[in-house]
């Protein structure tokens, strides 16, 4: 059964009709195999829509429940527990990793800080040797893998995106201040209510929805590339009239290609290493250890009501987030080539995280491989999350979010 044969169903506020506009169109063009998208104004859920087929091979249907898989926008959730822990008060955001963490100085790392974990300046993008998916499920012995290994930077002085190793940093902040997992934290704290899971259990693996590789359903052309397998994605901003001019430019296009195939790029190194091994990640073995990088599973209503939570000041206090928010670093990123900006654990607007206009002073969140996404913006009172099972294209743009982000917006106003 084709994706468009399901339908787009669910609740759309008539305010907000430009959402699903946008959303039908990513169906019409064959952009999509199944997807939800949901956006909260305040508490007031106004968009709700799902559809399509939630697993290729079997034609099953997208229902109001499918959980989906949210690739790297896991590391919002992940960066507001331990946000949360410091908060509290278990550390200090700039103060010194070895304080709780000693043998994180080793080679040379005794100046880094929580910050530069939570922003992308550890200096450890990648593991330095092949990692494979069982090892990954093991956070406390890759977390100390990470520990013993030199830096490809002095901790501080640039940043490059922490595509998987990312996890077991943030992650090892929640683990040692709160003695329990990050999934088992984020549960226990602020998400026991919601459909959203980091490592989900058995039950929730059989009615998720499943990748399949990114090629368009109309023409059955285009390139899976690294998308395939769940692995890349995340460094290519939306085409159009209003992108940043910089995509369209040949040479940064050739060094983004070039970086895809080569097998040791930064990019690439970053991007595939944990691999998450046979059937990428729809593995069960990689669902259920949950990666605190890329490891959550969720509705996209419940995505979405993560951060109506964040934005109203539920999980974290408001000076917390504002602090958390605000830009750390912005440039262009030593992994992913292009301008990137992050706060501690949320993607500002730049070429990484592309907002609309009206978004670019405020929007933070973070994207996933594949076209997700989970936006909030405090000052708007605005949370989106979009949550697709078809990988998109990586190096000409994925259009599907930013198209939603920029409906929302207008909707607002």
């Amino acid at each position: 059964m084709s994706a468009s044969a399901q339908g787009v169903q669910g609740h759309c506020d008539p305010a907000f009709g430009a959402v699903r506009e946008a959303f039908e169109a990513g169906f019409a063009e064959g952009r999509e195999l199944g997807a939800a998208v949901a956006v909260y104004a305040g508490d007031r859920k106004v968009v709700d829509l799902w559809g399509g087929v939630a697993d290729r091979r079997t034609g099953r249907a997208w229902e109001a429940d499918t959980p989906a898989f949210g690739f790297s926008c896991t590391k919002a959730v992940t960066a507001a527990a331990a946000l949360l822990l410091a908060e509290r008060g278990a550390y200090e955001v700039d103060g010194p990793v070895t304080d709780w963490w000693p043998e994180f100085g080793a080679e040379g790392k005794e100046g880094t800080t929580a910050a530069h974990l939570l922003s992308h300046q550890a200096g450890l993008p990648a593991f330095a040797r092949p990692v494979s998916a069982e090892e990954a499920a093991d956070a406390p012995a890759r977390a100390a893998e990470l520990a013993a290994q030199a830096p490809e930077w002095t901790p501080g002085t640039a940043h490059g995106y922490h595509a998987l190793t990312y996890g077991w940093l943030a992650g090892e902040i929640v683990r040692r201040h709160a003695g329990r997992p990050v999934g088992t934290f984020v549960r226990d704290e602020f998400a026991g209510d919601l459909d959203l899971w980091i490592g989900a259990p058995d039950d929730v693996l059989e009615r998720a929805a499943k990748l399949s590789a990114g090629r368009r359903l109309n023409s059955g052309s285009g390139s899976s590339g690294s998308g395939s397998s769940g692995s890349g994605g995340e460094t290519a901003a939306p085409g159009g009239a209003d992108a940043p001019k910089a995509v369209g430019d040949g040479d940064v296009l050739e060094r983004l290609a070039g970086a895809y195939v080569d097998p040791d790029s930064p990019l690439n190194r970053a991007l595939n290493n944990p691999h998450p091994g046979k059937g990428g990640f729809n593995n069960p073995v990689v669902l259920r250890a949950g990666w605190p990088s890329a490891g959550m599973m969720a509705t996209a209503p419940s995505f979405a009501a993560f951060y109506r939570d964040l934005v109203a000041g539920r999980i974290l206090r408001p000076d917390t987030l504002r602090e958390a928010v605000r830009t750390r670093v912005r440039g262009t990123d030593r992994t992913m080539l292009v301008e990137s900006a992050f706060g501690l654990g949320f993607m500002r607007p730049a070429m990484t995280f592309f907002t609309p206009e009206a978004g670019r002073e405020n929007a933070f969140g973070h994207t996933g491989a594949g076209g997700s996404i989970g936006l909030g913006d405090a000052e708007a009172g605005l949370a989106l999350a979009y949550l697709p099972n078809l990988m998109g294209d990586q190096l000409s743009g994925d259009l599907r979010a930013y198209r939603l982000v920029e409906a929302a917006y207008a909707s607002l106003a």
